[in-house]
Parts: C-alpha cells; sequence; structure tokens
C-alpha cells in the first residue's frame, strides 16, 4: 500500500504541473482527491491493514493528500497569473493613440427660444403651467368668450376628436389659464408653453402643429400699463435692449381692449425692406387685458380683479431670433441646419 500512495503522489504531482489550463487542472484535483478519486480508492483499505502498520499508512497518505493539494493551489495560481498576462498583452491600450471625437448634439433652435423665455418670465416671478393637448371645446372656446360661428370653430381650422365637436386637440395653450383660475384665486402669474393645433397648409410660415407660449396676470390693480411694461422686458431681453416695440388696436374674443405687438425691423430699423415686407415693423405677437366674461366664468369677480394675457408663437421668436427664413427647416431634423446653434 505503501508503494501505491508513492505512485500516486509521483504520478499526480507530475500531472499537475503539466496541466495546460484550470479545467484540466479541477479534472486532476477530482481524479486524485475526489470521493471516488484514487487516494480515497486507497484510503479505504486502511481497515485491512494492521494496528502497526495503521498509522504508518495513514501519515503517509496525509502527506500525499497535502502534496497534491499543495501542488493544484501552486498550479492554479500560476495558470492565473499566466491568464492574466496573456490579456493584458492582447488588449493592450496605446493612450498615445489619438482619441475618436464623440459626436455631442446641441438644442434644437426652438427649445433655446423656450428655455429663454421661461428663464425671462421665472425672473419675473411668474410660474409654469401645464394642461393637457386633448381639450375639451368648454375650456378651449365657451370659457374664453369665443362664441359659436367663429372661424376657429369650424371644422377647416380645428382637429375636432368627437363629431359633437366637443373633444378636440388644443387650438391654444389659453385653456391651461381657465384651469389655473378654477383653481387658484389671485393674485394668478402664470406661463403657460406647449404644442397646438390648427388646420394650417405646412409652408414656409405655417405648419398645422406649432408651439405658443401665453402668459397671464391677475390680480388687483392689473392696468394696461403692466402689460406693456412685462411684454417690453421680455422682448428686450430677447432682441436685446435697443429693441423698439408698438401696441396697436386689434380684437380678441376673450381680452378687451386687446393689442398686437411688433417690434422694429432689425434690418431696416422701420425703413422698410424685404424682411419686414416694407412695414419698418414685425408682428409678434397679440396680448390685451382679460376680458371679464372670462373671469366671471371662473369665479373671479371683475369688479375687484384685473388682469391680462398674452401669446406668442415661439417658432415666431425663434425665426426672429436666429434669422430662420423657412418654418419647415425646424421640423425637418437636418443636421447641417441644427448645427448651427450647437
Amino acid at each position: 500500500m505503501k508503494n501505491k500512495l508513492e505512485n500516486i503522489r509521483a504520478e499526480s504531482l507530475k500531472a499537475i504541473r503539466e496541466a495546460a489550463d484550470l479545467a484540466g487542472l479541477d479534472a486532476l484535483r477530482v481524479q486524485y482527491l475526489g470521493k471516488k478519486g484514487s487516494l480515497s480508492a486507497v484510503l479505504k483499505q486502511l481497515g485491512s491493514l494492521s494496528a502497526e502498520e495503521r498509522p504508518k499508512i495513514g501519515q503517509l497518505a496525509n502527506e500525499v493528500r497535502a502534496g497534491i493539494e499543495e501542488a493544484v493551489k501552486e498550479r492554479a495560481e500560476a495558470l492565473q497569473n499566466a491568464l492574466m498576462e496573456r490579456k493584458l498583452r492582447e488588449e493592450a491600450l496605446d493612450v498615445t493613440i489619438p482619441g475618436k471625437a464623440v459626436a455631442v448634439g446641441a438644442r434644437h433652435p426652438l427649445q433655446i427660444v423656450w428655455d429663454e423665455c421661461v428663464d425671462i418670465f421665472i425672473g419675473m416671478g411668474f410660474q409654469v403651467a401645464e394642461g393637457p393637448e386633448i381639450e375639451l371645446s368648454e375650456y378651449d372656446f365657451d370659457r374664453l368668450n369665443i362664441p359659436e360661428g367663429h372661424t376657429v370653430r369650424e371644422w377647416t381650422d380645428t382637429f375636432y376628436i368627437t363629431e359633437d365637436e366637443k373633444v378636440h386637440l388644443r387650438c391654444q395653450t389659453s385653456p391651461v389659464q381657465v384651469r389655473v383660475m378654477e383653481k387658484q384665486k389671485p393674485p394668478v402669474r402664470i406661463i403657460s408653453p406647449g404644442r397646438v393645433y390648427r388646420k394650417d397648409e405646412i409652408d414656409a410660415t405655417h405648419s398645422p402643429m406649432f408651439h405658443q407660449m401665453e402668459g397671464l396676470v391677475v390680480d388687483k390693480g392689473i392696468t394696461m400699463g403692466d402689460l406693456k411694461g412685462t411684454l417690453n422686458v421680455m422682448l428686450k431681453r430677447l432682441y436685446g435692449p435697443d429693441t423698439v416695440t408698438r401696441f396697436r388696436p386689434h380684437h380678441f374674443p376673450f381680452t378687451e381692449p386687446s393689442c398686437e405687438v411688433d417690434v422694429q425691423c432689425f434690418e431696416c430699423h422701420g425703413e422698410g425692406c424685404r424682411v419686414c415686407k416694407g412695414e419698418g415693423w414685425i408682428e409678434v405677437l397679440g396680448a390685451g387685458m382679460v376680458h371679464p366674461r372670462v373671469l366671471a366664468g371662473c369665479g373671479i369677480d371683475p369688479e375687484e380683479y384685473s388682469g391680462f394675457a398674452f401669446g406668442v408663437g415661439l417658432e415666431r421668436l425663434a425665426m426672429r431670433r436666429f434669422s430662420i427664413s423657412d418654418l419647415r427647416l425646424m421640423f425637418e431634423n437636418d443636421v447641417r441646419f441644427l448645427r448651427q446653434f450647437s
């Protein structure tokens, strides 16, 4: 039995030293040290030995087991180190090679103007309010004092979802103002940016989907002077301190009195040119004092409170800001156009 143990030791140590990989090494460990391995088979025969031989053979068996275990451990470490060295050689990285430039995107021109407008009004104490894009006619028309028969309520102008004309894609973000006034009593100071939809043919200045930013202020003692001052601040911060504005009388069902706001042409400074079509002025937005019927319909006493509202197309602001001549450029996702704003 002693000879068997010595043979197992010599054979196993030689095989372990020659193991080519970790899987083969583990197979050798099981072959010699496993429950059904060579060493275990010899140890099962210890019972047949005399009392004098048993301790000596048992000690030798333990030495053989310890030697095999140590050899397996050393070989495993050597194989792991060799594997790591090979991976380091194969995956070597030359840090002197110039890196590849990563393409970095940029904000869309429309988003630039959107963010600037929001920042301007937040700086004046306004809050941002949002509402649904699928709107009830009650909020988009009736509560805004837009009568039956008004052109905006026609199927040719509005994307109706139901045949009874009670649900449609909103034509403006004004319904957000109504929803805010229903829930919040004065003072109210909000802006409501978002997408709106109208049945316009697509051309250089029109799109069936575009973006608006409307504003509303309701409090005691609000006047047209407050409206003019607020809009002048917005336009001067957008276009520069030398911006000249003009307020013209107009009519909107939800404001009284109402006005259109123009800025003096940046190209000709009021002289008249192709940019302003000879007018010297460029229309940018509509505004006015909130109609008493709109206030009363939201539970606000028009005898005690007054307010102003305005609405501006963000595409129009972006086109003026960046001298973009065709609205369609902002929706075509042409990277040659968008790269200009990085």
